[in-house]
């Protein structure tokens, strides 16, 4: 079971996509885990083969606990392998971890059937095929089918059975944690838009507007080339050491519709054209939605960056999520007198702010990455 967080203690395992004998790669979804964050697709970090499922579905396991038995190229089983326990109370007995047979996964359970229009639509719509009566030979799904669980009134989050007052306790247990372990210290710094806005407008004319760049993009851009320079805010503090993170995964905060949020990472954003960190950041947002995140995307983020401004909010100072170490914020893009050439003229402009772990960084070295954050947004081009 992978910790999605500091603030997870344990998840329960909603269903298997592979069955035992099936051979998965680094990255391939295997199943999926309902947390407080709501379902999460869980991706193996090893290549082998399904040598045995050590849960059943509907089991509460804490983290840590091994969820199947993979096997790599000439490999064989030789010690039995513990069975996980459940968290206390135990959960009801159908619920109880067993041991299980070598194919305690059936094909029809794991992937039912359903024609590929019935698939296609219920991932659009984050709809799980086990949850929906198919009407067709063999109860396969069909696109009728999936068209009628949609239009149900339940949301999909409460499809993938996310319990938002669960997640504020969670949210609020982490913040909790991180207000009395972390000794935060606060920047902020006015940056000029004129540059960026004007960038923006020229990039975008003539495109379709799914396809238009945004502030955010430039933002996130900008935070992960910062973060070359100051690489003191991009990793983590673990029993009060500092550990830098070996790449620059930045976590985006997105509110989750009905309350809650969440903060899934985009992984190497330094190395990602402005393009491509717009169709990630647009990515994240609609799968963070309707409960499709994965496990990399909640275990990686090595600095968060968050914003308010589409909110009306001039300025926000972030709690740091922990065990990172810093949080960028940013607020609403605002017209204010601003001094150019010698000229007093109206300028768009945007609050910036800085929240940083002050056992790793001091705020001479946090104003330094705020400047650079700033330079880097007047030189748009750049990024």
């Amino acid at each position: 079971m992978p910790s999605l967080g500091a603030d997870m203690e344990a998840g329960v395992l909603v269903e298997w996509l592979k069955r035992p004998g099936d051979a998965v790669a680094r990255g391939d979804i295997v199943a999926v885990v309902e947390t407080q964050k709501g379902a999460i697709e869980v991706e193996t970090f090893e290549a082998g083969v399904i040598e045995r499922l050590l849960v059943t579905p509907g089991t509460t396991v804490p983290v840590g606990t091994p969820l199947a038995l993979l096997t790599g190229a000439g490999e064989t089983v030789v010690l039995p392998i513990p069975e996980p326990q459940p968290l206390v109370p135990p959960p009801p007995p159908m619920r109880a971890p067993v041991p299980l047979p070598s194919s305690p996964v059936t094909a029809a359970t794991a992937h039912p059937p359903a024609s590929p229009a019935a698939r296609r639509l219920a991932d659009e719509r984050g709809i799980a095929l086990t949850a929906i009566a198919g009407s067709g030979p063999g109860g396969a799904v069909l696109l009728a089918d999936v068209e009628r669980a949609a239009a149900k009134p339940s949301t999909a989050s409460q499809t993938r059975g996310l319990d938002l007052a669960q997640m504020r306790r969670a949210i609020a247990a982490a913040m909790a944690r991180s207000n009395q372990e972390i000794p935060h210290y606060y920047l902020s710094t006015t940056v000029a838009l004129a540059k960026a806005n004007a960038w923006l407008t020229e990039r975008n004319t003539g495109r379709p507007p799914e396809q238009r760049l945004l502030l955010a993009a430039l933002q996130l851009k900008a935070v992960a080339l910062a973060l070359r320079r100051l690489p003191e805010f991009n990793g983590s503090c673990i029993d009060g050491a500092f550990q830098p993170a070996e790449g620059i995964h930045i976590g985006t905060a997105v509110a989750i519709r009905g309350g809650g949020l969440v903060a899934p990472a985009i992984h190497d954003t330094d190395q990602l054209a402005v393009d491509e960190v717009m169709a990630r950041l647009r990515d994240l947002v609609a799968r963070a939605r309707s409960g499709r995140l994965r496990s990399s995307e909640l275990q990686d983020p090595t600095i968060t960056v968050t914003s308010l401004g589409d909110r009306g909010v001039e300025g926000v100072f972030g709690v740091i999520y922990p065990p990172q170490v810093a949080i960028v914020g940013f607020g609403k893009p605002v017209e204010r007198p601003w001094v150019v050439d010698g000229q007093v003229v109206p300028c768009p402009v945007m609050t910036a702010t800085l929240a940083a772990d002050h056992r790793v960084s001091d705020g001479h070295r946090g104003a330094l990455l705020l400047a650079e954050i700033d330079r880097l947004l007047q030189e748009p081009g750049s990024l």
